[in-house]
């Protein structure tokens, strides 16, 4: 509050006997009365002020506008947050089974690709040959085999008749059973020669987006090529791989175990943009040691396509929801050498008093902290202002809309960054 210094008036002191008394004296004593007339007033002036500092003092001081906030029964939810990466939720380097020259790859770079969609097609011309050439090896030796049998049964009557030793009756039993092998392993090599040909006609083994090609049409490939031919990755649905503490650990498998299903949020590299929501799929079955982490994999449908193999996310996990917590705006809380407090409005009226208060925070998330002990539902909470405030000050609460303002200007609006509870 802003001291007005005593007015004084020129006239009335020059017109005082001291002054007149002053001005007849000689001009060598002239000078030493005017200090001591300074020195009189100064002194005057400075007790004007203390009186007033101390009579403001007591009265409490001046007041202080604030914005203020309800404390309210609401519904807190408990977030593990951890670091992670998307991975495909497969992802198949496609390479050729066979050698020969890549004759065209009929989809482009990024298509979206279906299981058994043709990818690439190798020159079947060889494999298509030696599968001619094995069809008629097969003909031939079954052709063979026919005559066999029919000797065979010829020799059986000829045997009764006493017309031709046992010998060669078993002779030629034994020359069917050869040509009956024979005819298996040429039925074999015509199973694969159809094989090869069609591992000439590369078609994509499940549902996918192609990456950029690896080997251009024209390029003799090989099945030994450690490259491949392109790659393709099942975007939708999609993986995200998180980790969290050790820690955490109990309270998440206590859920999972239990079968509920825990929702997880992606969320940019600043924690700004919510990217996806999913759910949490699988656990790791070990902690690794140089981290103190367990690994955890969630599912997202990616309807959207926002989340992309490799991309860096923050993940979010939900625990549980706690309910009916009271709950205040997280600016409001104040931390000092006597702890963690509040001020509280004691009173709703237009200039009010401001008291501190003690409290105990249980959870930060966003811009809303659920306290324990300090405050109940209904308590109007000091937002703005508390760095001027003692307890027991006088305080204005200004208008809703001049209010309303004040405090976006504190939590920044829709931009704020939220502070998770980890």
């Amino acid at each position: 509050m802003k001291m007005i210094p005593p007015v004084i008036d020129r006239e009335k002191i020059l017109a005082t006997p001291v002054v007149r008394k002053l001005r007849a004296t000689p001009p060598k004593w002239r000078w030493g009365a005017g200090a001591v007339l300074f020195l009189l007033v100064s002194w005057g002036v400075y007790s004007h002020h203390k009186s007033a500092r101390a009579h403001a003092k007591k009265k409490g001081g001046p007041s202080v506008p604030i914005a203020v906030a309800p404390a309210h029964l609401g519904d807190m939810p408990v977030y593990l947050d951890g670091l992670g990466a998307v991975t495909a939720y497969n992802s198949v380097t496609v390479r050729s089974r066979v050698d020969g020259q890549l004759m065209s790859v009929p989809v482009r770079e990024g298509q979206n690709v279906h299981s058994g969609d043709l990818l690439a097609e190798i020159d079947p011309r060889p494999f298509q040959a030696a599968l001619d050439q094995a069809e008629g090896q097969l003909a031939k030796d079954k052709a063979t085999l026919d005559n066999a049998k029919v000797d065979l049964e010829r020799y059986k009557g000829l045997v009764a008749q006493a017309a031709i030793p046992q010998q060669q009756l078993d002779t030629q039993a034994a020359t069917v059973g050869q040509l009956e092998g024979t005819v298996k392993s040429d039925q074999a090599a015509v199973e694969s020669a159809k094989l090869n040909v069609t591992y000439s006609h590369i078609t994509s083994p499940i549902n996918g987006r192609i990456g950029l090609r690896l080997v251009d049409p024209g390029n003799m490939v090989h099945a030994s090529d450690a490259s491949g031919l392109l790659v393709v990755a099942q975007l939708q649905p999609i993986t995200v791989v998180f980790a969290l503490p050790e820690d955490s650990i109990p309270r998440v498998m206590q859920k999972w175990h239990e079968g509920a299903t825990l929702p997880v949020e992606a969320y940019n590299r600043d924690k700004t943009v919510k990217l996806a929501t999913g759910h949490l799929a699988n656990v790791d079955n070990q902690i690794d040691p140089n981290t103190g982490t367990l690994k955890l994999k969630a599912v997202f449908n990616n309807d959207e396509n926002t989340l992309f193999p490799n991309q860096f996310v923050n993940a979010r996990l939900l625990l549980e929801t706690r309910q009916n917590q009271v709950l205040i705006p997280s600016v409001a809380i104040q931390r000092g050498s006597q702890g963690t407090f509040v001020y509280v409005v004691t009173d709703s009226s237009a200039v009010a008093t401001a008291s501190l208060r003690p409290v105990t925070v249980g959870l930060i998330e966003g811009n809303d902290a659920a306290i324990d002990s300090g405050v109940q539902a209904g308590d109007t909470i000091v937002i703005d202002g508390a760095d001027k405030l003692q307890d027991g000050s006088s305080v204005i609460i200004p208008p809703p809309a001049v209010q309303k303002s004040s405090s976006t200007a504190i939590t920044g609006g829709s931009d704020v960054k939220p502070r998770h509870h980890k």
